[in-house]
């Protein structure tokens, strides 16, 4: 006679809740029970521990658990796998209203759209968000979502959080797929941007690593059965991240720049330096700036000393930060900050200048003690230039690649690459001489004419490239070291240290 098998029995005996707006209390009780399933094996584990297998086994996940839970606040729960932390986190979510709740897991995205297109409603509401998460790289703006590392999707689903201007963040098994050096790294960018937007946090995982870095308000420790520990911790934005603590700054070298100089999307090129300085994590290269000669005519130079400045003056008492890059696991946590605060002083000269289109939209380097003294505006002609060669099928955003002109060129006939010389020549003369990169004083039309006309696909891919750092909106930054000289901003003399 063959055995008939029964399904385990799921009975939900008691979900009781009650969230009291006022106060900001949770009141939760969940219980449950079982029944096993009857099989062949689960009958002959009953038989040879003596268990009830047709008897119902209660479980009590939280027993009238009570939990403070105000705006801005940092909600950390952890505990065992199994112990209820997803049950909690539901309950809480539903209690709060679908309104204000935004679910990280619900962030709808589009797998096949460059990530500049996902966020924000304006272009530049779009950097803005996609640099205060750390994904702050011109190349990497144009990748698809598909294309990401699973820390840089954590990240731009922060940045859809912050879009959202949902009052409460909601996050299940938080950063659980993550190597715990880059979980590290979204914990503290999650609460430094939670607490800086007043938003509520609300994350659940196992791993339980993750409290120095996250620093929650609120940390509930759930353990398998009705066992639950809530502690309520100061409400205070944590401003070093764990994974810097170990990191230090030393004279670098070119090829420490060299293992940095692929994130960044000028390449491996770079202006004449003067020196290097190297951000370290043990032997790891974290970070690397570049300072180089400065250029000898800078837009904003004369707005901050009211004057010319001479050559023999330039190379002796300026620098220019050429390049700061930060390996892209490292950044949104304060390093290039860090980076250029720690070694301007170390780089001896008075004066250092930076200029800089990032600097629009993540202020580092005012962070780092340097002072915004102007911003440049492209030229009509170079803006109207680009929208020819948008026409012929340029991106506006890669065409600060070389590598990337080129392969386009390569792929066009006769008549196109005509037209994208035509193109050039819409430019104003002003800048025939930075166009054709020539040490001579002035460049006439005519002979601009005949080096565009001449110019090989590679002349014409570097000519491109020049002209997207041309059309770029820049700052122009400066510092000065204590006790020397006076700067001058619209002819008001600036405060120095």
């Amino acid at each position: 006679m063959r055995k008939k098998h029964r399904k385990e029995r799921f009975e939900v005996l008691k979900v009781a809740k009650k969230y009291d707006r006022e106060t900001g209390k949770f009141f939760i009780d969940i219980r449950y029970r079982i029944q096993t399933e009857i099989t062949p094996r689960t009958t002959a584990v009953a038989e040879a521990f003596g268990l009830g297998i047709d008897e119902f086994q209660e479980r009590v996940i939280y027993d009238n658990a009570e939990l403070k839970i105000g705006p801005g606040d940092i909600v950390y729960i952890t505990g065992e796998s199994g112990s209820g932390k997803s049950v909690l986190l539901k309950a809480l979510e539903n209690d709060l209203g679908v309104a204000n709740v935004i679910n990280i897991r619900d962030i709808a995205v589009d797998s096949d759209k460059p990530l500049i297109d996902m966020v924000g409603e304006t272009f530049q509401q779009s950097l803005t968000l996609l640099s205060k998460v750390g994904l702050s790289d011109a190349f990497l703006f144009l990748r698809r979502y598909s294309q990401l590392s699973e820390g840089q999707k954590y990240r731009f689903k922060l940045a859809k959080l912050i879009e959202s201007g949902k009052q409460y963040w909601i996050a299940d098994e938080f950063c659980s797929t993550l190597d715990r050096d880059t979980a590290k790294i979204v914990a503290f960018n999650v609460q430094k941007l939670a607490r800086k937007n007043n938003r509520t946090v609300l994350v659940a995982t196992a791993h339980d690593d993750l409290l120095e870095d996250l620093a929650p308000s609120v940390y509930i420790r759930k353990e398998t059965g009705k066992k639950l520990e809530v502690k309520y911790l100061p409400n205070k934005t944590n401003r070093v991240c764990s994974v810097t603590r170990d990191m230090h700054i030393e004279e670098g070298s070119r090829g420490d720049y060299k293992k940095l100089a692929g994130f960044h999307y000028r390449g491996s090129s770079v202006p004449p330096p003067l020196k290097f300085f190297a951000l370290k994590r043990s032997e790891e290269v974290v970070g690397v700036i570049v300072y180089s000669y400065p250029s000898i005519i800078t837009f904003g130079r004369r707005k901050a000393f009211g004057r010319q400045i001479p050559v023999s003056e330039l190379n002796r008492r300026f620098a220019l930060i050429s390049r700061v890059i930060l390996h892209p696991k490292y950044r949104s946590i304060g390093l290039g900050a860090r980076l250029v605060k720690e070694t301007l002083p170390l780089v001896g000269r008075p004066f250092v200048e930076a200029v800089a289109v990032m600097a629009r939209y993540n202020p580092f380097f005012e962070a780092a003690g340097m002072t915004k003294i102007a911003e440049s505006k492209p030229d009509k002609t170079l803006i109207q230039a680009v929208e020819e060669l948008r026409g012929l099928g340029f991106n506006p955003v890669t065409l600060a690649s070389e590598t990337a002109n080129r392969r386009k060129l390569q792929k066009m006939n006769a008549s196109e690459i005509e037209e994208c010389r035509r193109a050039l020549m819409i430019i104003s003369a002003g800048y025939f001489k930075r166009l054709k990169a020539t040490s001579k004083a002035y460049v006439k039309r005519s002979e601009f004419r005949e080096f565009i006309g001449k110019a090989t696909v590679g002349t014409l891919a570097k000519v491109l490239r020049r002209v997207a750092v041309l059309t770029q909106t820049k700052v122009y930054l400066l510092w000065r070291s204590p006790c020397f000289g006076k700067i001058f901003c619209g002819g008001a003399e600036l405060e120095g240290c």
